[in-house]
């Protein structure tokens, strides 16, 4: 389970992502919250977060992270529009947490074979299982 400092940590790092198109959607923020309210996080919290940054708290074991990425790619096609600025901030995320290059990439290019680039939790596990065995 989380810390509260790993889930603000997290959740700052959602918020970071859904900037990187200069402004937070309303879809991406309601994910955000969906997100949020889940890991007991309230919106009071998350309204500081987008003003302020959490402390970043590197997440382990490595499934962790994978489903932080899985989380990163939910929000960036919760509104069903995928930039280059998006694409290259979601690989560069995944870079600094540890993930491989090329399971990343794999995820990236087979997000377009499902109904609204969701790719499914067990699609994704195949992915990353192929690249670190």
């Amino acid at each position: 389970m989380y810390s509260k400092e790993e889930k603000l940590s997290l959740l700052s790092e959602m918020i970071e992502f859904a900037k990187a198109d200069k402004k937070i959607k309303d879809e991406e923020y309601n994910f955000i919250l969906a997100v949020a309210s889940q890991l007991g996080i309230t919106e009071e919290e998350i309204g500081y977060l987008v003003r302020n940054n959490a402390e970043k708290k590197n997440l382990q074991p490595e499934s962790q992270r994978i489903l932080q990425f899985h989380r990163l790619v939910l929000l960036m096609n919760v509104d069903q529009e995928t930039t280059q600025t998006e694409i290259h901030k979601i690989r560069e995320m995944g870079l600094h947490m540890g993930l491989r290059s090329e399971a990343i990439d794999t995820v990236l290019k087979e997000m377009h074979n499902y109904p609204n680039k969701v790719i499914p939790p067990k699609e994704l596990i195949t992915i990353f299982t192929r690249f670190y065995n």
